[in-house]
């Protein structure tokens, strides 16, 4: 099959939002399953329960995730900025 010609830059964001969304569903069935698992095997004295560690540090990673996926917090702009700033520097050097 032949691919079609692609941005580089667009392609790469769209296969970062598509890695994201993938794990936004692994990370949603999982906890499902843990949560379901913690409820039904009788629930220990602790007052924390066990799957909120899993949930909490997953979940940070895959802010963060979601964050370089869909440009939160100007990381996108900011690649860009750097690119351009790096292409000048080249630039500079050739002359």
């Amino acid at each position: 099959m032949e691919t079609p010609n692609r941005d580089p830059q667009l392609w790469r964001l769209a296969r970062q939002r598509a890695h994201f969304q993938s794990s936004l569903l692994t990370y949603l069935f999982v906890n499902v399953i843990l949560w379901a698992v913690w409820a039904f095997t009788g629930r220990d004295s602790n007052p924390i329960p066990w799957p909120l560690w899993v949930s909490f540090f997953w979940g940070i990673g895959l802010v963060v995730r979601g964050l370089k996926a869909y440009g939160g917090l100007g990381w996108a702009d900011r690649s860009e900025h750097e690119y351009e700033k790096l292409v000048r520097q080249q630039r500079n050097e050739l002359r």
